[in-house]
């Protein structure tokens, strides 16, 4: 009887070969000093698993997830083995749970907050894929205490957390090629931010599932949708958020070869970021944005519309960048090599390719390194 999985599927969204998955396994199991087969039997049973003549037991699953950067879902077709929950057979287990969820609302908001805030630290600075299991359990809870909540004094401050933990693990998804689940969290999102009646939430993921659009080929849809996601935010939204939509929309509009378009948002962009080196926003923690950034992303969409002026701005940005930002200077390089190819310089674009290809590698990302391979091709 065949065991079927996804793991052939998954192995070749990041284009490894079976090699290439041990080695990385191997890899992985060192720095965790986990115990696993030789490098022999793990070529026995990733043929094995493959060709489903093997179950994945639990003990590799653990390791398959962050290594490949899927949940259970996605590598097995359905959801892994989990504790089962409590069953809410009557009305003693059901007040006991509505009694759980006004506890965490009240006392382990800010917990939460915490926790989603040193995920996206950690995601920052080495990747979306080592962190697979610490998301999916992070908002497994959340969504569960929001399940159970029932005033709103307790389910707003629940909900605004979940909607920025959700927008956070969707943008995860999406960089390690998790489509579907990148959507399915964004929507996730937004009724959250919709719950919480929080208009910037609901603003930022919604523009950020304009992506989504975008990597599956419908650019003008994506325009659309940034251009919806800032109708949302109406007038409450923050000058830094503001400026942030735009210059994603610039960006969409170049990728969808609206160039007039693009370099008007681009200059709206600006007219909105406070001035000054400061980049988080106060009022929304996951929004990065100051003057270096704007330069990173107006030199990325002027490359993406071919224009000579986007190498200043992308060498002015890589000048300025945060070393910390590791994904996001990879992305850079790629612009920067856009650029160079654009000029016909293709030995400034492949040194640039081949720092973001190191990069890439360090945080798993999907996105990228399926770009760099596009842009290798053009060299």
């Amino acid at each position: 009887m065949q065991v079927l999985n996804r793991l052939r599927d998954a192995r070749g969204a990041r284009e490894w070969s079976q090699a290439r998955l041990i080695h990385e396994l191997e890899q992985y199991a060192r720095r965790h000093a986990l115990d696993i087969g030789s490098t022999a039997s793990l070529r026995v049973y990733v043929s094995e698993w493959e060709n489903g003549k093997r179950p994945i037991s639990e003990r590799y699953a653990k390791i398959l997830r962050p290594v490949l950067g899927v949940t259970d879902e996605e590598l097995f077709g359905r959801q892994g083995p989990t504790e089962a929950p409590p069953a809410v057979d009557g009305y003693d287990d059901l007040i006991n749970r509505i009694d759980s969820a006004r506890s965490v609302s009240l006392t382990m908001v800010k917990t939460f907050m915490d926790q989603t805030e040193l995920l996206r630290t950690q995601d920052r600075q080495m990747g979306a894929a080592s962190l697979i299991d610490q998301m999916t359990g992070h908002l497994a809870t959340l969504e569960d205490a929001l399940t159970f909540a029932v005033l709103p004094e307790t389910r707003r401050p629940v909900a605004l957390t979940l909607a920025g933990a959700a927008t956070l693990a969707a943008w995860q998804a999406l960089d390690v090629g998790g489509v579907e689940r990148a959507w399915r969290n964004y929507e996730l999102g937004k009724r959250a931010a919709q719950e919480a009646g929080e208009p910037m939430y609901l603003a930022h993921a919604t523009a950020e599932q304009a992506y989504v659009l975008n990597e599956a080929g419908r650019p003008e849809m994506a325009v659309a949708l940034v251009r919806e996601a800032q109708r949302l935010g109406g007038h409450q939204m923050s000058p830094r958020l503001r400026a942030w939509l735009y210059a994603a929309e610039a960006e969409l509009c170049a990728k969808a070869g609206m160039a007039d378009e693009c370099r008007q948002a681009l200059d709206r962009a600006a007219a909105c970021l406070p001035r000054g080196e400061e980049a988080r926003d106060p009022d929304m923690l996951s929004i990065f944005l100051n003057g270096g950034h704007l330069a990173r992303w107006r030199g990325n969409a002027l490359a993406l519309l071919g224009d000579d002026d986007a190498l200043s701005s992308l060498y002015e940005a890589l000048d300025s960048a945060d070393p910390t930002f590791i994904r996001a200077t990879s992305g850079l390089r790629c612009d920067l090599a856009q650029a160079h190819l654009a000029r016909e310089e293709h030995a400034e674009a492949q040194a640039h390719l081949q720092q973001a290809r190191l990069l890439a590698n360090r945080t798993g990302s999907v996105r990228h390194r399926r770009r760099i391979e596009q842009l290798t091709q053009k060299l």
